[in-house]
C-alpha cells in the first residue's frame, strides 16, 4: 500500500471492550466527556476527504492535563490503545481509529495560559485552534506566523504533532520553527514539563523535537510556547501570469533578490486547475484579463509602513522586461487580496468536481521543481493517457501538492484503483530528485508502507528504537507512522 486510503473496517463491528474498562476511563473526565453514542462519536471518525472512516468503543474529552495523565497511565497499565486527535483536519489518516482504539480527543484543552509581548512569547494548550492563537497574537500587536487554510479549526497540538507546513514557510518556516518549549504526556503518564520561552538553551538534548512530527506515537503535545514575531505594517499581494514553471521559479529568484525576507509566500498554480475554481467556487473571478498557463501568488510583507508597494511594482516591471510575467495586478483592498487567495486555497478542494483525484504531497529542492513537475506530467501521461495532471504549491519552499485527475469521461472508481500505479511513477521522480514523498502533511497510514523504500534504513531503525523505548506497549497511536 502506497499514498492511498487504508483498508476500511466492517461496517458495524463489535467493539470487543471491556466495559468496566470502560467506567473506569469515563470517570477519570466524566460521563458528559466520554462519549459513546454512535451519532455523537461520527464527527471524530472520519476525516475531511472521507477517506477514512474509524470505529471506537469511546471518545474521551479531557479538560486538564491532569486527565490526560491519568487517561494514559490507565491505558498503559491495561495495554489499551489510545489515537490522539485535535482539529480532525489531517489528510493521511493518522487522526483514525481504525482498529476500535479509543480516541483521545484535546479540544477541550483550549486555554491559553500566556502571551508575553516582551519576550515574543504565546503559551497555548493543545486544542487552541491556529485562528486562536493569530488572534491572541495580534491584539499585542504580534504575528503567530503560522497560516493554514483549515486556521480556524485545524489546533496548535495537532499543528506540531504533524509539524505543519502552510503558505507563509517560505518566510517564517513550518510548526517546527516556531516551537520553543512543549509539555508533553507520556506514554506511561509521566508528564514532561519543558515549557520555556528560551531561545538558547544548551542543557542536553533538545527533547522537544522528538515529538514534533510524531503524530502522536511518542507522546501527547498538550501545551506550547510559540515564538511570535513583530507584526508586519504593510503587506502587497500580486497574481502574475505566466507562462511555464521555469518562469516562476526565475521570478522567485528575481522577488528574492529585489525584497529579500520580505517574500512571504510565492504560490504558483496551473491555469487548468484555476479555470475549475472559477466554475465551481462561489464569488471566484478571473483576476487577469486574458489565460495564462501558469500563475503565481506573491505576498511581501514589511515592518516598514511606506515602500512596499514600490518594491512588489518594480519587481513586476522588471518581471516583465525579462519576458517572465506576461500580466499581473496587484491588490488595492483587503478585499481583493483575499479574493487572490481564495482561488489559491479552494484550488485543491474543487478537484473533485472534476472526478477522481490521486493526490501527492511531496517536496523537492527548488531548482529542481520545473523539472520534477514536466517528468512527473509525462509520466503520469504516459501510464494514463488523459490523465490532468493539476500541479500547485510553495514553490518557495519546493513543497508541490502534485494531483492528478482522471481523464474526462473516465470511471471514477476504475480511475482510483491505479493510485498504487500512479504514485509509484510520481514517487519515483521525487526520489530522482531528493525529494520527499511526504512534505507537510505526515505520514499516518496512507504513507507508512512506503517508509522502509524511501527512508534510511539506519534512521528508520532508530525511529523504531525511540517508539520502542517512549512506548513499550504500543498503545500510542499503534500502526501510524511505523
Amino acid at each position: 500500500m502506497l499514498d492511498k486510503p487504508a483498508d476500511k473496517p466492517p461496517a458495524n463491528p463489535s467493539t470487543g471492550a471491556d466495559p468496566a474498562l470502560l467506567a473506569r476511563f469515563s470517570a477519570i473526565v466524566g460521563d458528559r466527556y466520554a462519549i459513546t453514542d454512535p451519532a455523537l462519536q461520527a464527527p471524530y471518525l472520519a476525516e475531511m476527504r472521507n477517506l477514512f472512516q474509524g470505529r471506537t468503543p469511546m471518545v474521551l474529552r479531557p479538560g486538564a492535563v491532569g486527565e490526560v495523565s491519568a487517561i494514559l497511565e490507565l491505558a498503559n497499565a491495561t495495554a489499551t490503545p489510545i489515537v490522539p486527535q485535535g482539529g480532525n483536519t489531517g489528510l493521511v489518516g493518522g487522526q483514525i481509529p481504525h482498529h476500535n482504539e479509543i480516541v483521545l480527543s484535546l479540544n477541550r484543552l483550549d486555554r491559553i495560559r500566556e502571551v508575553d509581548p516582551t519576550s515574543n512569547t504565546i503559551t497555548c494548550e493543545a486544542g487552541v485552534t491556529l485562528q486562536r492563537a493569530r488572534e491572541a497574537a495580534a491584539a499585542v500587536d504580534r504575528l503567530y506566523p503560522q497560516l493554514l487554510p483549515s486556521e480556524g479549526t485545524c489546533t496548535i497540538g495537532g499543528n506540531l504533532s504533524t509539524n505543519a507546513g502552510g503558505t507563509a514557510a517560505l518566510a517564517y518556516g513550518i510548526a517546527r520553527s516556531h516551537a520553543l518549549g512543549l509539555e508533553v504526556v507520556l506514554a506511561d503518564g509521566r508528564v514532561l514539563n519543558n515549557l520555556n520561552k528560551l531561545k538558547k538553551d544548551n542543557t542536553g538534548y533538545d527533547l522537544k523535537n522528538l515529538f514534533i512530527g510524531a503524530e502522536g506515537t511518542l507522546g501527547i503535545i498538550t501545551a506550547a510556547v510559540l515564538r511570535l514575531v513583530p507584526r508586519p505594517r504593510a503587506i502587497e499581494t500580486a497574481f502574475v501570469g505566466l507562462a511555464s514553471a521555469e518562469a516562476a521559479l526565475a521570478l522567485l529568484g528575481l522577488a528574492q533578490e529585489r525584497a529579500g525576507n520580505d517574500v512571504t509566500s510565492f504560490e504558483i498554480m496551473t491555469r487548468r486547475g484555476v479555470e475549475l475554481v472559477l466554475e465551481h467556487g462561489a464569488g471566484c473571478r478571473d483576476p487577469l484579463a486574458a489565460p495564462h498557463d501558469w500563475y503565481a501568488l506573491i505576498e511581501l510583507s514589511s515592518q516598514a509602513r511606506e515602500g512596499l508597494r514600490g518594491v512588489l511594482e518594480g519587481l513586476l516591471e522588471q518581471g516583465m522586461e525579462c519576458g517572465l510575467v506576461i500580466d499581473a495586478t496587484i491588490a488595492d483592498t483587503l478585499e481583493q487580496a483575499k479574493a487572490f487567495w481564495r482561488i489559491r486555497e479552494l484550488f485543491g478542494e474543487v478537484q473533485r468536481h472534476a472526478g477522481g483525484s490521486i493526490k501527492h504531497d511531496v517536496s523537492v529542492p527548488v531548482a529542481a521543481v520545473p523539472a520534477f513537475i514536466a517528468e512527473a506530467d509525462a509520466a503520469v501521461t504516459a501510464l494514463i493517457p488523459g490523465a490532468r495532471p493539476l500541479p500547485f504549491g510553495h514553490l518557495g519552499d519546493g513543497n508541490i501538492h502534485y494531483n492528478v485527475n482522471q481523464p474526462i469521461g473516465a470511471d471514477k472508481d476504475a480511475y482510483l484503483r491505479r493510485w498504487d500505479e500512479v504514485n509509484a511513477v510520481v514517487f519515483a521522480v521525487v526520489k530522482k530528485y531528493g525529494g520527499s514523498i511526504s512534505a507537510e502533511h505526515g505520514v499516518g497510514v496512507m504513507k507508512r508502507d512506503l517508509l522502509p523504500s524511501v527512508k534510511d534504513p539506519v534512521a528508520l531503525d532508530l525511529m523504531r528504537s525511540l517508539k520502542r523505548m517512549l512506548d513499550p506497549k504500543n498503545i500510542l497511536n499503534p500502526g501510524k507512522v511505523l
